[in-house]
């Protein structure tokens, strides 16, 4: 891989190294036949000449090794991918029988079964039935997963338990799977519009020294001054930024590395520098605020409603109810006294996000609950009682769900989550960065203000809908904000798309998956402020590496300027580190220009350190460390080199 890429027509994409790679085939020809070039052919000379076009190729090589370990960890993860996409056989549902086929044969929309301790043969969604699914070899996390009707399922994953219906959702070669080992190609990658900026900036800086080594050759010849040839391709090597130039393409495939390091699934760089560059965050309350597994643990009676009735109540309304909040109601009721009924005559309501109601209604008789807002406007019911019950639950941070019969509150029912471990540190580390926080939930005033005030939240909007996710990314955006926010439903989709950065939950629905621009395949929406943060040293690499490589750069003039100009004695006064023999000292900056790039290599893959600060600050450290660092270390360098050469001999 490290070879292949001296292929001048890959090297072509980096303006700055196909320089270097044409300066290495002119230094070839010097140094092979020197008095074509009019240059003096003396053993030293040829032994310089030599010198020159070693370290050049080291140059080339050192910057080629950098985007070869990258795209060889990119090559790891998509041959343990690719491990992952063996056919199956897949049991497809038609004509009222059950046909087998293979997975490549499916196609989208049609309706398969699949048994216990079967792989799941293709993405799908589940239509029928729910059962626990093993996803370790996407996930990395041993422990299996409840899927319900509703969830997406990705295809070579394991079912445990009971059978499920599937609607296929991508066609073969275009599943969830397909499109990762798509994504983690290193060949595929394509450049962010940063790095594209950087890339022309790079190329401007890389013409304007040709221009300027060009008429240097003229300007000699028109004085009738003697300039070594070799000597003009080594000032050119280190005028041109070669050291950023080198690592950029490593930076690159390092970030795409990064984000899958994390378990996440980027659809592109722009989404990682995106990331890096946002100041809004909209963060759910329940599963990234909380812990995200609320329970039902405690069932309060209306005045005169018993604790059986109620249970009663709340089984009838929760047994078709496949959400995991209503399998708790289903438990707690079971253990409270709720009998097992059938519902013969009766209609199941499934919760939705608008009406925030879900239950039974007979003929006669309904049984629902919900928000307590909705629960009132709808029935144009009230009772102080229950609202003081919510009001304090609320307080504690609980979620009440009234329970009404026959257009009557009869009780509520207590579902408890709690805050996750180190969430409020997470915020404040977010303040610190003058990003700013809005927490959306579907819970009432009370519930949120009592979570957003214990995790740290500056904003957040209560009894929000779907389309209050998409307004308050709209509005931030009209600000000139960069937004991110995290979803996993379909009606997350049209804010998941419209954000500047969109996780979306492997376990999400298909439309959140399509909308995002960002899998998390752990499924933790609180990854989302992770992500940000390695947007944020991305960013900060490739600035404090470009930084540092600019800054040595002029540091390299002041060595090499007087060296190579040595006939012009008024610019002696560049010469500060009194150099005396400037063959040697141009050795020397060129053998320190070759090597930092290998000592640059492993900061440019790991990425630079980020510690949650203002841009100020981050601008400030790093012009600081890297900038100053950067005119400092050559200096140093170039002069121990300098000494060694001349103690061990090598003196032209």
């Amino acid at each position: 891989m490290t070879f292949r890429n001296f292929n001048p027509v890959l090297e072509a994409r980096n303006p700055v190294m196909f320089v270097t790679e044409i300066s290495l085939f002119v230094s070839v020809a010097i140094s092979a036949i020197p008095s074509y070039f009019g240059i003096p052919s003396s053993g030293r000379y040829e032994f310089f000449y030599i010198t020159v076009t070693a370290l050049i190729f080291l140059t080339l090589l050192f910057s080629n090794l950098g985007a070869a370990i990258s795209e060889g960890k990119s090559r790891s993860i998509t041959e343990s991918l690719q491990k992952l996409t063996t056919e199956s056989v897949a049991h497809l549902l038609k004509d009222g029988g059950m046909v087998d086929v293979t997975s490549s044969k499916l196609k989208k929309g049609e309706i398969i079964h699949v048994k216990k301790n079967e792989p799941i043969p293709i993405d799908g969604e589940i239509i029928r039935g729910s059962a626990y699914v093993n996803e370790s070899n996407i996930t990395g996390e041993s422990r299996p997963i409840l899927k319900v009707e509703g969830d997406a399922v990705t295809g070579s994953t394991i079912l445990l338990s009971d059978g499920i219906d599937l609607r296929v959702t991508h066609m073969p070669g275009e599943t969830f799977i397909d499109k990762m080992i798509d994504i983690v190609k290193g060949t595929t990658r394509s450049r962010t519009p940063n790095e594209i900026a950087l890339n022309v900036l790079l190329s401007g800086l890389t013409l304007v020294f040709l221009i300027v080594v060009s008429a240097v050759f003229a300007l000699s010849h028109f004085l009738q001054a003697t300039v070594n040839v070799m000597v003009l391709v080594v000032l050119l090597i280190s005028l041109i930024p070669t050291t950023i130039g080198g690592l950029l393409p490593a930076i690159g495939i390092a970030s795409i590395n990064m984000v899958s390091q994390f378990n996440i699934i980027a659809k592109s760089g722009r989404a990682v520098e995106n990331a890096g560059d946002v100041d809004t965050i909209i963060l759910d309350k329940t599963g990234t605020i909380t812990m995200g597994e609320r329970e039902a643990v405690r069932l309060i009676p209306n005045n005169g409603v018993s604790l059986e009735d109620l249970a009663q109540a709340c089984y009838i309304s929760s047994k078709d109810d496949s959400t995991r909040e209503g399998m708790s109601i289903l438990k707690l009721a079971s253990s409270l006294g709720a009998k097992d009924q059938e519902l013969n005559g009766y209609t199941y309501i499934p919760f939705s996000p608008e009406t925030k109601i879900s239950g039974v209604i007979g003929e006669n008789t309904f049984v629902v609950k919900g928000a307590l807002k909705a629960l009132k406007e709808k029935y144009d019911i009230s009772d102080k009682y229950i609202e003081a019950v919510c009001k304090e639950i609320s307080s504690r941070g609980g979620t009440a769900i009234p329970v009404v019969r026959d257009g009557s509150f009869i009780g509520v029912i207590e579902l408890n989550d709690m805050l996750k471990p180190g969430i409020r540190e997470r915020i404040e580390e977010l303040k610190k960065m003058e990003i700013k926080t809005i927490m959306c939930t579907g819970d009432d005033e009370v519930t949120a203000a009592y979570m957003a005030r214990e995790s740290g939240i500056e904003h957040f909007i209560a009894n929000s809908t779907p389309i209050d996710k998409y307004n308050v990314v709209k509005e931030e955006k009209k600000n000139a904000r960069m937004v991110a926010m995290v979803g996993d439903g379909t009606n997350d989709a049209p804010a998941l798309a419209y954000a500047d950065v969109g996780l979306a939950m492997n376990n999400g629905t298909p439309a959140a998956k399509e909308a995002a621009n960002m899998i998390d395949l752990d499924n933790n929406p609180t990854k989302l402020i992770d992500l940000i943060f390695l947007g944020k040293q991305i960013l900060i690499t490739r600035g404090s590496l470009t930084a540092f490589s600019i800054a040595n750069d002029l540091a390299k003039y002041f060595v090499i300027i007087p060296a190579a100009f040595s006939i012009f004695p008024k610019l002696d006064f560049l010469n500060l580190l009194g150099f005396t023999h400037p063959l040697t000292a141009i050795t020397s900056a060129l053998i320190f220009n070759t090597i930092i790039i290998i000592i640059l290599i492993p900061l440019a893959l790991r990425g630079v350190r980020f510690r949650p600060s203002s841009a100020d600050e981050i601008l400030r450290r790093n012009l600081l460390f890297y900038g100053l660092g950067g005119v400092i270390t050559p200096f140093i360098a170039i002069y121990i080199i300098y000494v060694i050469l001349l103690a061990t001999g090598v003196v032209w």
